[in-house]
């Protein structure tokens, strides 16, 4: 009443210190399946696994991470999501100590894709429940920050693994992490707040059924899964070849080196907190074109690699920023459409996410071969303004 009569605005529904927690927590569950990229080197050395046969462990936990999309994530809609994500984290939890003590490959590549499983579910499964928790006008401010979370993840998740290797070695980044998963799961067993179920329980069996009428009927699932395949491509296209030209002559940089460019993005995750704001005022679709605008725009300075790494970090920056405010925006509006199916809607958004990622790392590596650096970038800003195009012709069809 007091609030009401001073003209302050309403509390938010989303306690700070939750918020957080969704934040870290999307952070440090990501983290775990992007961990294996940096220490390639040293796990073929350890398992006598060949140059060209190592890839197979980063195919593993990418193929988990698919299987998790489809058959784990969808189960938030169906069951208590802090009982489901308390034994997830425990779970993953042992599957991380299981790949830091394997001996013999069939071990190491069951673990990985039991990671790749566990983490992706972990990882969406707290981006729906930030959804859930938050009220209509701050959903997007919440699950921002959730998206946020995971971009810090994602992009320190190469260097921590690299260092802690450096230090002690491999295994124990694994350990470290499986650690950490343990103290996840105390703190989101005290902290998530129960969430009421509405509307009948689907078996398992039509909770599944049910995804592929979402994708067939959902418009803005569609209009906005196919942006983001699009968004990822671009994405995908650009840090799929960065290595070729970066780890050759004149640079002739290692790949620590290289990924340290990645922590220009982090600037990304202070991007999604805004689009996240923008999308509760009502203005999706304005921050999108804005979005769309600098993901086309950033292929200007990123073609100029061999002028100016200045120009390459700009461009890193813009093409960051561009995506995860596309990636925010998209989640917002996606959840708005059905309160009462978050998980399966954050379940078949990601699918888009996985086709665009894979279409994207394909042509890279192909263009790059064909002409080089120069038609990777023409080939990024391609696909980025057929997004923007796509985007504009959906206007007509889905609102604000």
């Amino acid at each position: 009443m007091m609030e009401s009569i001073s003209g302050a605005a309403p509390a938010p529904r989303v306690p700070p210190r939750l918020v957080a927690l969704f934040a870290c927590g999307s952070g440090l569950s990501v983290a775990n399946v992007y961990y294996a990229q940096p220490l390639l080197g040293s796990l073929a050395a350890d398992f006598a696994i060949s140059p060209a046969a190592i890839g197979g462990v980063i195919t593993a936990t990418q193929a988990g991470s698919v299987v998790a999309l489809l058959m784990l994530v969808p189960l938030g809609d169906r069951l208590d999501r802090r009982r489901l994500m308390l034994v997830q984290a425990l779970l993953l939890a042992l599957a991380l100590a299981c790949v830091a003590m394997a001996r013999h490959t069939p071990l190491l590549l069951a673990g990985m894709l039991a990671v790749g499983l566990l983490g992706t579910a972990m990882t969406q499964g707290l981006i729906a429940s930030a959804a859930s928790a938050a009220d209509a006008s701050e959903r997007g401010r919440v699950v921002g920050a959730a998206q946020g979370g995971v971009v810090i993840g994602l992009l320190l998740a190469r260097v921590l693994a690299g260092l802690v290797a450096d230090v002690a070695g491999w295994r124990w980044v694994y350990l470290l992490s499986a650690a950490a998963m343990l103290a996840l799961a105390a703190l989101l067993w005290t902290a998530l707040p129960a969430q009421a179920r509405s509307g009948p329980r689907l078996s398992y069996g039509a909770l599944l059924r049910s995804m592929l009428d979402l994708l067939l009927h959902e418009r803005m699932l569609q209009i906005r899964g196919l942006i983001a395949l699009l968004m990822f491509a671009a994405f995908s296209i650009f840090w799929s070849a960065l290595v070729l030209p970066l780890s050759a002559a004149p640079f002739a940089f290692s790949h620590t080196a290289i990924g340290a460019f990645g922590l220009v993005g982090v600037a990304g995750a202070l991007a999604a907190g805004k689009a996240g704001s923008w999308a509760d005022r009502g203005l999706g679709q304005r921050a999108t074109g804005m979005a769309l605008a600098l993901l086309v725009l950033a292929w200007l300075p990123l073609g100029l690699l061999h002028r100016s790494l200045w120009l390459l970090g700009l461009g890193i920056l813009l093409l960051d920023i561009g995506a995860q405010a596309i990636q925010v925006l998209n989640q917002s509006m996606i959840f708005r459409s059905r309160p009462d199916a978050h998980s399966r809607l954050v379940g078949c958004y990601m699918l888009f996410y996985a086709v665009g990622s894979g279409a994207g790392a394909l042509g890279a590596t192909a263009m790059h071969a064909a002409a080089g650096w120069t038609g990777v970038c023409v080939l990024g800003a391609g696909v980025s303004a057929l997004a923007a195009l796509f985007w504009a012709l959906s206007l007509r069809w889905t609102p604000a």
